[in-house]
């Protein structure tokens, strides 16, 4: 028996619209789907990439850490959304700090260098993902407030992040969700 255009089209809507709708509340309450647009975070996650984050992540008594590469709302303009590795966390002292002042200068004559190291609470922190020295021509101290983040691309020579906003903090009520993996130039998961 053949059907009816109308009965098709209302078949095809009873099969479609839960479809949409589950697709609908996956991604606006369990997954948050991201392209990153720029070269801040190279090489760790390349320009043109696509992210999953878990937006369940922070919500159930677990804080974003450092080092976690979260996905948020940038503070001095919260319609655009930034991915940015987190550097400190409530609390912290975060010195941005030229070799030529910093105990890891080691005796080298850096009279001429502008390559600098980030310290959190006085410690230097030591991050194996970048690519390259970090650019420091001053001197730079945060004190990170509660409930508050320290982000910083991971192309730091390159990067517009907490050091250079307005808002320099990121509100914990602001991240959206904490990156998984990276599903599109190349498939890469991040703890």
């Amino acid at each position: 028996m053949k059907k009816s255009m109308t009965q098709e089209f209302i078949d095809f809507l009873v099969s479609i619209i839960p479809a949409l709708l589950l697709a609908f509340i996956i991604n606006y309450f369990f997954i948050a789907n991201a392209v990153v647009p720029t070269g801040s975070m190279e090489t760790t996650i390349m320009t043109g990439s696509r992210l999953i984050g878990n937006r369940l992540a922070y919500k159930f008594g677990t804080l974003p850490a450092r080092k976690d590469i979260v996905i948020f709302k940038y503070p001095d303009d919260e319609s655009v959304y930034y991915v940015k590795r987190i550097i400190g966390v409530p609390g912290d002292i975060i010195e941005i700090i030229p070799d030529s002042e910093s105990e890891l200068n080691l005796g080298k004559d850096s009279s001429d260098s502008n390559i600098g190291h980030i310290y959190v609470n006085g410690h230097p922190i030591y991050e194996d993902y970048l690519n390259e020295d970090m650019v420091v021509t001053e001197y730079m101290k945060f004190e990170v407030p509660e409930k508050s983040y320290f982000c910083m691309g991971d192309n730091r020579n390159n990067s517009f992040d907490s050091r250079y906003w307005k808002n320099h903090f990121v509100n914990e009520d602001k991240i959206i969700a904490k990156v998984l993996f990276q599903y599109w130039k190349g498939f890469k998961v991040f703890n």
